[in-house]
């Protein structure tokens, strides 16, 4: 086939190919409900640190988002311990 196109002629058709841009999702592990909480209670007790910090105590604020670092610390030894 030529690749050239003469005067007068049509080029070839083509389509775009739909590319696969989502990754199959691995199968839920048996901490994923418990991983999901402890990201809820890191995310609920930041908020609510950065609230104390700022609208009470700058030393409750500390220690409210260190309490809640302690959950995000055990979620990611869950997710260390999956693999």
């Amino acid at each position: 086939m030529n690749n050239k196109i003469d005067e007068g002629q049509q080029p070839e058709t083509q389509y775009a190919v739909r590319p696969h841009h989502r990754m199959a999702r691995a199968p839920k592990d048996k901490y994923f409900k418990t991983r999901n909480v402890l990201n809820t209670l890191f995310i609920i007790g930041a908020l609510a640190g950065l609230i104390v910090y700022f609208c009470a105590s700058h030393n409750a604020g500390i220690i409210v988002i260190l309490v809640a670092m302690v959950f995000k610390i055990v979620e990611c030894c869950f997710r260390l311990i999956h693999r």
